[in-house]
């Protein structure tokens, strides 16, 4: 099994949600978050007074898939949140030693 976290734009939300159902994925959890990277912030102006911006608005999904899932994951998150600009986000995989379903006590894949 693995864990997937993803760093997204929050307009690509919906999109990502979609192609996740189209390719099984049931399990996502959705936070939002702030951060930057590359994309480094913008100014804005309110009241007169210029103010840097640099934890910019983001959605993180966390899923757990089973290792056969991944590369299928992989490709239809970043083809769903792409937009080819920076600040597109970041996808990160780490393995996951076990699952526990607290409602009836399955483990592994079966909890997934």
């Amino acid at each position: 099994m693995k864990k997937i976290d993803a760093i997204i734009q929050p307009h690509k939300l919906d999109a990502v949600k979609d192609a996740m159902k189209s390719i099984g994925v049931d399990g996502i959890t959705v936070s939002e978050v702030r951060g930057h990277g590359r994309q480094k912030g913008h100014t804005e102006v309110y009241r007169g007074q210029e103010y840097n911006v640099d934890l910019l608005p983001k959605v993180k999904l966390e899923m757990v898939v089973t290792d056969s899932q991944v590369e299928s994951v992989l490709a239809a998150l970043t083809e769903a949140a792409r937009s080819g600009n920076i600040g597109d986000g970041k996808i990160f995989v780490t393995p996951v030693e076990e699952a526990v379903r607290i409602r009836n006590g399955d483990r592994g894949e079966l909890a997934l």
